[in-house]
């Protein structure tokens, strides 16, 4: 499967905007949209300001795709899965990618950043309802539990990242257990639950055409 291997920080400086890829470096002075804030490239200066609606709807598109880190084709299947479904495509678009199991550790602050989680994921580290769970696109359901494995919990990466939980901001619509290291779906997310900017209605059009 295709992925985008290059730096996670060239990725904001494209869309212009922080998107927390890099944990607790982009809190910091060496996050790249602090230190040069341009659009990568030779002419990355001069191309911010040529956009039209086109580019308008592209880029909030792909600002989507790479702060939740979906590929293509995964994005475009659930657009197709919201534009079906009851309501607002865009709200619906955003609530079903919420949902994503790696998106659901790293909001249970068990991960410093999606990409992060999405590994920990694939490596076994976390059961759902129990049961083994290594697939990070698996949607969550209404009173699932998710949970760190504990042949894992020992680990040194787990031991860092419970050094720091409490200062983790969880969602309203998961129950986290901090001390347990589990978390359990009390309500399925809402609009106000995605705490980034994104234009929705501007990913629908674009898809509409």
């Amino acid at each position: 499967m295709a992925k985008y291997t290059g730096p996670s920080c060239r990725q904001c400086r494209r869309e212009g905007v922080k998107m927390f890829l890099k944990g607790d470096r982009c809190f910091s002075d060496k996050c790249a949209i602090v230190r040069r804030s341009t659009v990568p490239g030779q002419h990355g200066a001069a191309r911010r300001g040529m956009m039209k609606n086109y580019g308008l709807q592209l880029r909030e598109k792909q600002k989507a795709k790479r702060y939740y880190g979906v590929l293509e084709k995964q994005f475009k299947n659930y657009f197709v899965k919201a534009d079906a479904a009851e309501g607002m495509t865009g709200e619906n678009l955003l609530k079903l990618i919420e949902r994503r199991l790696d998106n659901v550790v790293y909001r249970m602050g068990l991960a410093e950043s999606r990409r992060d989680a999405r590994q920990l994921v694939r490596h076994g580290h976390f059961t759902l309802n129990g049961g083994k769970a290594n697939i990070p696109s698996q949607l969550v359901k209404l009173g699932d539990e998710i949970a760190v494995k504990d042949t894992s919990k020992s680990l040194p990466k787990f031991k860092s990242l419970v050094e720091n939980i409490d200062n983790k901001k969880n969602p309203q619509w998961l129950d986290v257990d901090k001390q347990n290291l589990t978390a359990k779906v009390v309500a399925l997310p809402a609009r106000e639950d995605v705490d980034f900017e994104i234009q929705e209605n501007l990913i629908v059009e674009l898809y509409s055409k």
